[in-house]
């Protein structure tokens, strides 16, 4: 029997690659992770959409802890089991009238796991909404080979090496609307974006991927932090869990990952493409349901 999931919503996940809405920290919660998240934009001058990306939960005691709290953890254990590491978050934050956006892609292009059994969740932190910019999904994408992406490095794009798949069905897409402290479940392998924040609104929300432990990195050794049960299968290394806020040797380790992840050299699983100027302009401009400029 599944600990906090329904049968049918298990059924859904296999069939659907996600489930949403979830009941998680609540309102308050909620706004507790607020505060703190202003508070780091307040001593350090840094946006955290920008600093606090890949393995953000390697700055904050607090966010390990978020990671972990049962009523999340509970879901993820219903999906992959009882031994979970902690092995990717990042903080989303559109401000209002912000006009980057998330293109279509699979987070398993870059994960480099076998076998692709990773899950993320995304756990709102204001309302996230259709009109702020919430995240969409194709429902099913994560059935079938890995996808092509094209890395288009556009500055509008908040995945860090612009990681795009053409040629989706955008008329599938389904909104994964959240309210504050609900949170979402998606298969590495789901297709998913969002659209800019048209609202007069903050959209925050943090997510965290989550891997069972018989999973393994291709790449060599990956790093995570073991959240529930135990790692029999000795495939990952330990992240440093952080000792307080903005630990340096969180911090460091944070900034190493993401170097090797925006690595020109690292090919996703599904393949690469190369762009013209022209093809990027065509393809944002599809990616946001409009037309292309004029030439």
């Amino acid at each position: 029997m599944p600990k906090r999931l329904t049968e049918d919503q298990v059924e859904t996940f296999a069939s659907e690659g996600y489930v949403c809405p979830l009941d998680g920290i609540g309102g308050d919660g909620a706004l507790d992770c607020l505060d703190r998240l202003d508070a780091f934009e307040e001593a350090t001058g840094d946006a955290m959409s920008e600093r606090l990306r890949l393995k953000a939960h390697l700055a904050f005691p607090w966010m390990t802890a978020l990671a972990g709290d049962a009523r999340i953890l509970d879901a993820v254990e219903d999906l992959i089991g009882s031994d979970i590491l902690l092995y990717i978050s990042s903080v989303w934050a559109k401000n209002p009238g912000d006009q980057r956006y998330v293109s279509w892609h699979q987070d398993s292009a870059y994960y480099g796991l076998k076998p692709h059994d990773a899950v993320s969740v995304w756990l709102a932190l204001t309302p996230s909404t259709t009109d702020c910019g919430s995240v969409k999904v194709i429902p099913g994408s994560h059935i079938g080979a890995p996808r092509e992406h094209l890395e288009t490095w556009d500055d509008m794009n908040m995945l860090w090496r612009g990681q795009a798949i053409r040629g989706m069905d955008i008329g599938r897409a389904v909104d994964m609307q959240l309210a504050p402290g609900q949170f979402s479940i998606h298969h590495e392998k789901l297709v998913h974006g969002s659209l800019p924040n048209d609202s007069p609104n903050r959209r925050i929300g943090i997510s965290f991927t989550y891997v069972p432990a018989r999973v393994r990195s291709v790449a060599g050794r990956g790093a995570a932090i073991l959240l529930r049960g135990r790692d029999p299968f000795d495939h990952w290394d330990a992240d440093p869990a952080p000792r307080f806020d903005l630990d340096p040797v969180g911090v460091g380790a944070m900034h190493r990952a993401l170097v090797a992840y925006r690595d020109p050299a690292r090919v996703p699983e599904g393949g690469r493409a190369v762009m013209t100027s022209m093809e990027r302009r065509a393809l944002r401009a599809h990616l946001l349901h409009r037309s292309p400029p004029a030439r």
